[in-house]
């Protein structure tokens, strides 16, 4: 079904994929992964035909998918054939509504609208997304979108899919939803999938193979549980071996004891706060208080309100009622007081290189420290990619790019609204010892994600949001 042949790839004078040769047999469901930035993503783009159509670049060697050289065969041809789901979901969602954006492929094709019909409703369903097919794609979460985006690639029933991180944003029944979806497709369907994932828990439990890549090429190819068992190898990628993660709900492992014991002023606190867009209040009457010297997470389910929250804490939205009051009362000042690493990096990365985003606001704030600015460089290791254009990083380089941008100004409080997108647990784990540390100096944390290894290991409060309420604050068990 999928037959690559000495493939490489290189944009101007840098290779992404070197001399790459994989064969892949129908109904197969392979997991690709390794570090940030060894080519998964370019992998992911040769296969669907985006790279070279749609991206330049200098290829070599051949792809071939369900009989149709991508590099032969334009891209409406091989969408036929090939259904893809991108890491940043919002980049192919443009239809106004949820509905409509999942027919919208089917109805391309021709079909009767019967048939339409019952492709988007079973999509719908199948993503948990049925509920929500008459809302905007725009004012869905970013959990919501990815869902949203798998259901617009399987209405298509393609003969391969390919999925780069598409749990990256889902919380535990919306990952085992789609984990259960793919099953089901393989079954019924015989699709094959190539899945490029970091939540390796999720993953094994559905894939036959397991292909390991570093600095584009591919170092190791086999059975989860014979390539997982080499620690070196792991070690050396930044994986955390597979294990299973628990299953039952938030509140289920949440400890109701998260009161501090001498907590003194607050450094931020909610009172009775309801924020949200066009007069629809996504949390609603929320009462929470930060203090100096805090590692917090938020969690949540898919939608629960955490990003509005975190939006409402940075200062970037007005509550609607209620009062947020910042050390006693002070107005905070954006990037010194409050910053907030946003799940999409692309939206808050706009200059030509890395060096330039990470000292762009200190030097902006006459606050620029050169011996900071190089430990920023080394912690986030993004020393040796200081001079490249950020547009050349991966999505996960791009992460770690804002995050050190928002590091620049040594700000009192960090948010951090799902900082996993793109990480491998090596480079994921070096960046929070680093904030630990931070955190271990005064700076307050605030972690959101849905990675309970993360919150586990980081967090001493944590946060509940359910329905855009405040359901519980606790510690995990």
């Amino acid at each position: 079904m999928i037959h690559i042949e000495n493939l490489s790839i290189r944009y101007n004078q840098s290779y992404a994929l070197r001399d790459i040769s994989l064969d892949i047999s129908a109904g197969e469901c392979v997991l690709v992964t390794g570090p940030s930035g060894c080519g998964k993503s370019t992998l992911a783009r040769a296969l669907c035909g985006l790279t070279p159509h749609a991206i330049p670049a200098v290829i070599d060697g051949r792809v071939e998918i369900a009989g149709l050289d991508t590099q032969s065969q334009p891209i409406a041809m091989i969408a036929q054939k090939v259904g893809m789901v991108f890491q940043r979901p919002a980049s192919q969602l443009f239809h106004l509504r949820v509905e409509d954006e999942v027919a919208f492929g089917p109805r391309n094709l021709g079909l009767p609208e019967d048939e339409v019909s019952q492709r988007t409703e079973w999509a719908l369903k199948a993503t948990g997304m049925y509920e929500l097919r008459e809302s905007r794609p725009t004012q869905l979460s970013g959990g919501q979108k990815q869902c949203l985006a798998i259901a617009a690639a399987l209405s298509m029933r393609p003969q391969v899919l390919v999925l780069d991180e598409p749990t990256a944003s889902l919380d535990v029944p919306n990952t085992r939803r789609v984990m259960d979806t793919l099953a089901s497709l393989r079954a019924e369907y015989n699709i094959t999938i190539v899945l490029i994932e970091h939540r390796l828990a999720e993953a094994v439990q559905l894939v036959d193979r397991v292909v390991l890549m570093e600095d584009g090429r591919i170092v190791s190819d086999g059975q989860p549980q014979v390539v997982f068992a080499d620690r070196e190898l792991r070690d050396r990628l930044g994986l955390r071996r597979p294990t299973k993660e628990p299953s039952n709900s938030w509140d289920m492992l949440i400890q109701a004891n998260g009161n501090q014991s001498d907590p003194g002023q607050y450094l931020l606190a909610f009172e009775g706060v309801s924020a949200g867009f066009n007069g629809h209040a996504i949390i609603q009457n929320i009462d929470l208080q930060l203090y100096p010297g805090e590692f917090v997470a938020l969690v949540g389910d898919n939608g629960a309100g955490k990003t509005t929250l975190a939006m409402v804490a940075a200062g970037l939205i007005k509550p609607q009622t209620g009062k947020v009051r910042f050390a006693g009362g002070a107005r905070p000042r954006p990037g010194l007081d409050v910053a907030l690493l946003f799940q999409d990096p692309q939206e808050q990365l706009f200059t030509d290189s890395v060096d330039e985003e990470i000292a762009f606001a200190s030097q902006n704030y006459d606050r620029f420290d050169p011996e900071y600015h190089q430990q920023i460089l080394h912690e986030s290791d993004l020393w040796g990619l200081r001079e490249r254009h950020l547009l050349e990083l991966s999505v996960g380089q791009q992460q770690r790019a804002a995050l050190a941008a928002c590091l620049g100004l040594r700000p009192r409080l960090l948010i951090l609204d799902e900082p996993t997108l793109g990480q491998d647990w090596g480079h994921l784990q070096r960046l929070m010892n680093y904030l630990r540390a931070l955190n271990q100096l005064g700076m307050t944390i605030l972690l959101i994600s849905h990675d309970y290894k993360l919150v586990y290991h980081y967090a001493k409060r944590v946060f509940l949001l359910k329905e855009g309420r405040l359901e519980r604050v606790g510690k995990l068990e």
